[in-house]
């Protein structure tokens, strides 16, 4: 979807600049012609040499670059979207005012071409009220804001401000372009996902859970959301999300919270991916006060959890498409095929960690697809938005069979 596409990248002065390599990175690997504008300010935090590096580009700073006086207005021509990230307040400030003291806001000022932006500034700076008042006057030019991000600040506090991850900002810019394309092949369905992990509480303080960051269920909700579906992506606790436009989040925390939130959206989804790692037994009993260590010992009596993606394929209807996961450490294939017979799938994804680069946490999957109809795929080690694409194509398929 970003291939060719002509992106002009701007940078302002944010410690969240060291993530334009980043975002440079994924966008080139995507195959996108990228420029990169940077403030004078940026320059503190990373250098235009590593940029232009990472974009094959020259990068520019100053309007007078090369002997040239109007490279602003041929960058603002060049670019089939602008998108500012990381955005200041300060270059919020001034792009919503017409303030034109770089060449960055030169270009801006310029641009023909759709305008994106990404916040980064520290929360209090983020809920001002003259932030707020400027954010609203870029919106009512028609330009989009790409939403900011809860978590550790640069200031040390926790709180919102964080720009959105370069992995989500591609994820947005493929749905973008994607908008007002009718040929997508899984145009007008819908698609329940679930991912991350579940936390089991002990008492108020502790809790069962497990290493899944749910970076495999977002690239897969993405991947569908990318081939047309309207997609719920029921999400456990992790700090990761997506900004895609054709995917809705449901946050819940514990393998009830799971279970009872994609029983209410199953019935009316033609396609049903369980990548979520819910935990197989819970607490029976939670403390209602923090346990305090006092034994040398402690037992604790744990109880099943409710098999989602068994009950829902005792559930399924005709024509939906049910897909499960399976990640195993021994006996793999056999294991996994138990699991596509007893849940009633139509598809598993076998994971074994003992692949290298494979399993939670990774930015690369390897996995072998197993179907219903008898037909394996295996994948070599990929990116996981690579691998959740080809999942993708597989679930086309067995929609057409």
């Amino acid at each position: 979807m970003l291939q060719g596409k002509k992106i002009l990248l701007g940078v302002s002065g944010s410690i969240a600049a060291y993530k334009a390599a980043i975002l440079v990175r994924l966008l080139v690997k995507e195959g996108a012609q990228v420029k990169v504008l940077m403030t004078p300010a940026a320059c503190d935090f990373i250098t235009p040499l590593t940029l232009s590096t990472l974009s094959k580009n020259d990068v520019g700073v100053t309007i007078s670059e090369n002997g040239s006086w109007s490279n602003h207005v041929m960058l603002g021509r060049w670019a089939d979207v602008m998108l500012i990230a990381p955005a200041s307040v300060n270059t919020i400030a001034k792009m919503a005012n017409g303030i034109c003291d770089n060449l960055l806001l030169a270009v801006y000022l310029s641009a023909t071409c759709p305008v994106l932006f990404a916040p980064a500034m520290d929360e209090d700076m983020w809920l001002h009220p003259a932030t707020k008042a400027n954010v609203a006057r870029l919106l009512s030019y028609g330009h989009r804001q790409l939403p900011v991000h809860k978590g550790e600040l640069a200031s040390g506090l926790f709180g919102e401000g964080r720009m959105a991850e370069p992995e989500a900002i591609v994820s947005y810019l493929y749905s973008f372009f994607s908008a007002g394309n009718q040929t997508k092949p899984l145009a007008g369905k819908k698609a329940l996902v679930s991912a991350g992990p579940t936390q089991e509480p002990i008492d108020p303080v502790r809790f069962i859970s497990n290493h899944s960051s749910g970076k495999m269920g977002i690239a897969l909700a993405e991947a569908l959301a990318e081939a047309g579906a309207a997609v719920e992506l029921v999400l456990g606790p992790t700090h990761l999300s997506t900004l895609h436009t054709g995917v809705r989040i449901s946050r819940v925390v514990t393998a009830a919270d799971m279970f009872d939130r994609c029983s209410e959206l199953a019935p009316s989804a033609d396609i049903i991916v369980m990548a979520a790692a819910v935990a197989d037994y819970r607490p029976r009993n939670v403390a209602d006060k923090k346990i305090k260590k006092k034994d040398e010992e402690m037992s604790l009596e744990l109880e099943k959890t409710t098999d989602i993606a068994r009950s829902l394929g005792a559930q399924k209807k005709n024509g939906q498409v049910l897909v499960g996961f399976s990640l195993e450490t021994n006996n793999e294939k056999e294991y996994a095929l138990k699991k596509l017979q007893d849940k009633n799938l139509d598809m598993v994804v076998l994971n074994s960690l003992n692949d290298a680069g494979a399993g939670f946490n990774h930015d690369t999957n390897k996995v072998t697809l197993l179907s219903r109809n008898g037909h394996e795929q295996a994948l070599p080690l990929q990116s996981k938005q690579e691998v959740a694409r080809n999942i993708v194509l597989a679930i086309i398929d067995l929609q057409h069979a």
